[in-house]
């Protein structure tokens, strides 16, 4: 991976959010932080990621962890996604692909011999002071949270 890991300080961002508003990791610092980046609201393999997240988001506040998905889809789009799903982590809005690009996760695909630029589906796991302390990469959605959920309780 060509991105963040462990030992790297986490960047910070201010991006617009589901429900109005931002959001920006400076403004959770001081507790653990669950960023998970996801390519698109509304399709099957995103849906169940945010569905489990959402699942568990209640075990997460307990731990004191903080919980944002990131997709380079609009606010407006994060809304109709919540809604439709009554999501219960917050979504933010990385239309410019700032944050995706710092963090490395925005690259090269390829679906059926046709070469995309897209979101690898990541998730980072960042400790009070902003350093990430973990990275699943190409994530494979099923007991995903529950494994984030287990690692950010032991930070």
């Amino acid at each position: 991976m060509a991105g963040l890991g462990p030992g790297d300080v986490a960047p910070d961002f201010e991006l617009p959010r589901d429900g109005g508003g931002t959001i920006s990791l400076s403004a959770v610092r001081g507790r653990p932080v669950v960023l998970f980046f996801y390519p698109k609201d509304d399709t099957k393999t995103c849906t169940e990621e945010a569905i489990s997240f959402s699942a568990l988001a209640g075990e997460f506040e307990r731990a004191g962890v903080a919980l944002i998905g990131i997709s380079p889809d609009s606010a407006k789009s994060h809304d109709r996604f919540t809604k439709k799903y009554n999501l219960a982590v917050a979504l933010a809005a990385d239309e410019e692909k700032a944050v995706v690009n710092a963090y490395g996760v925005w690259v090269e695909k390829s679906m059926y011999g046709r070469k995309y630029m897209g979101v690898e589906r990541t998730t980072f796991l960042i400790d009070r002071q902003g350093t990430i302390v973990r990275v699943w990469e190409k994530v494979r959605v099923a007991g995903h949270a529950d494994e984030v959920l287990a690692a950010a309780k032991t930070i």
